[in-house]
């Protein structure tokens, strides 16, 4: 059995891997040390909790032992998709570097860039940055690629989700040609491969675990559901999820004694987070709009125990290091199936049991499909321990989150409903020869004409013709016409051109 003494490593790199009680090499770093302690580019493809970060780390250590940084011009590049990820990779290079004389900068988004940049001054062995930050940096002119030695690039498929590949290439062509590149991915997507086949030479490569598979010791358990009505299904659901978490307390085997709940969108993350504590479940959120300080203080709570449920959006979802999750809850079926494999991968680490149920409705049918493709089996199902109304057993009270959401439902209905509502025309209940108001006497402000009203002269003249034709010499429309009265609504306003009739006489020729 090979260990870590065996793979030409730094006596003080093997000195802090003891201390962490590490004895034997997983597949991924026995395969990946070797080739990249002899300056070769390495392709690693393994799934999450693999041990990849440290495949990468221990040989960068080092190589890195010798030489000297210099400012703004760092000798080592670590990129990650996430804050979280690159946060994890430098908790990883401080344990692993102790007793060495390297330093590092951290590049991640919601920390001052005056704080940063002073770090850069001083020059860094390692550099470790999400890509945006990264090239922030750069282009204030405060950072030099040119003097990169060994270049990581870690969860590539994460990056490829998240839009980051167009960066990724503008990042490596700012890199020198002679670099050595490490690569580690937990798929190989096409865009993956190309980018692979542009960026590295001759890599060795290392695929430990058949690609896109879940590991053996997680138990995966598909609920389904049928609501009543479509709007029925997040209600549903959350009632589904606390049936489950408090069933499974009790469990022999596995019981629940934390859990991570994936959702699809940051506002459901919100949602299930605040419908769990206000059922007296001890539960926080985290999501990518959430600052950089409350995200690492939550995920501190939860690696600690402070924190029960961690509800997530897949910010969480990839390379993040939490030991001990028994249980995972697809919440939403991911959208992307690759995302399936990384959401249960955040238990049964480290040969633990681990178990991830996944909650899916009748439209969820299409994204089942694609994640039975990929892993290439079918998703074990499972018993609904939850009552839906009119079954057996009565249904859960609503708890202050969801009455909350109803009162919101109801009065946008009647909003809609009022304004929808049409408006009474008075007009049409006003006597048509209504005697105008007797104005006020002292200084009330006189009342101005309409600007279309007749003369006073004119109007006297067209009432006297009325009388006389009974209002027909004015088309017919008067009071006294056989074909009804004047029009509603104008009163005694109505210019004389509008009431005209261009028909022929009745009785003319």
């Amino acid at each position: 059995m090979t260990s870590f003494s065996d793979l030409n490593l730094d006596p003080k790199v093997l000195k802090a891997i003891e201390a962490t009680g590490y004895t034997t090499p997983t597949p991924i770093q026995k395969g990946a040390i070797g080739p990249a302690l002899l300056g070769r580019d390495v392709l690693g493809i393994a799934q999450t909790g693999t041990g990849k970060t440290a495949a990468f780390t221990l040989p960068m250590i080092t190589l890195l032992g010798k030489g000297r940084a210099r400012a703004r011009m760092p000798r080592s590049l670590v990129l990650a998709p996430t804050r979280e990820l690159a946060a994890q990779v430098a908790e990883n290079f401080d344990t692993y570097a102790k007793g060495s004389r390297l330093k590092k900068a951290l590049l991640i988004g919601g920390v001052s860039f005056k704080e940063q940049d002073r770090l850069i001054d001083r020059g860094v062995d390692v550099l470790i940055a999400t890509p945006g930050r990264l090239i922030d940096h750069h282009e204030r002119g405060k950072l030099l690629l040119t003097g990169v030695e060994i270049m990581v690039v870690d969860e590539a498929d994460r990056m490829l989700d998240m839009g980051f590949i167009p960066d990724i290439e503008r990042i490596f062509e700012m890199t020198p040609f002679t670099r050595q590149t490490l690569f580690f991915s937990a798929t190989m997507a096409p865009e993956i491969e190309r980018i692979t086949n542009k960026f590295l030479s001759n890599p060795e490569k290392i695929e430990v675990e058949r690609q896109n598979s879940t590991s053996e010791t997680i138990t995966q358990v598909l609920v389904e559901h049928t609501p009543k009505t479509k709007a029925m299904a997040a209600k549903d659901k959350r009632d589904i999820l606390r049936a489950i978490i408090d069933r499974d307390k009790a469990l022999a085997d596995n019981p629940l004694r934390n859990a991570i709940i994936f959702c699809n969108r940051k506002v459901d993350v919100d949602i299930v987070a605040k419908s769990l504590k206000k059922s007296g479940y001890n539960a926080e959120p985290i999501h990518g709009d959430l600052e950089q300080s409350h995200r690492t203080r939550t995920l501190d709570g939860f690696r600690d125990g402070s924190i029960t449920f961690l509800v997530a959006s897949d910010v969480a979802a990839r390379g993040l290091d939490i030991p001990n999750v028994s249980h995972v809850f697809n919440y939403d079926v991911p959208s992307h199936a690759e995302d399936y494999v990384h959401r249960i991968g955040r238990t049964g680490r480290a040969g633990k049991l681990g178990t991830a149920y996944t909650l899916s409705v009748p439209s969820d049918q299409k994204y089942l499909d694609a994640i039975e493709s990929l892993t290439k089996s079918t998703l074990p199902r499972g018993e609904n321990p939850w009552s839906p109304p009119g079954a057996a057993g009565a249904r859960p009270a609503r708890n202050e989150v969801e009455e909350e959401e109803a009162t919101a439902k109801r009065s946008t209905s009647r909003t809609r409903s009022r304004s929808r509502k049409p408006v009474e025309d008075k007009t049409a209940e006003a006597p048509v020869s209504a005697p105008a108001p007797e104005a006020p006497k002292g200084d009330a402000p006189r009342a101005q004409t309409p600007r279309n009203a007749p003369h006073k002269d004119d109007r006297q003249d067209r009432d006297a013709s009325d009388a006389r034709t009974g209002g027909r010499s004015r088309g017919g429309r008067g009071r006294g016409d056989d074909r009804g009265p004047r029009v509603v609504g104008l009163g005694d306003h109505v210019p004389g051109f509008i009431e005209m009739s261009f028909e022929e006489r009745r009785g003319e020729s």
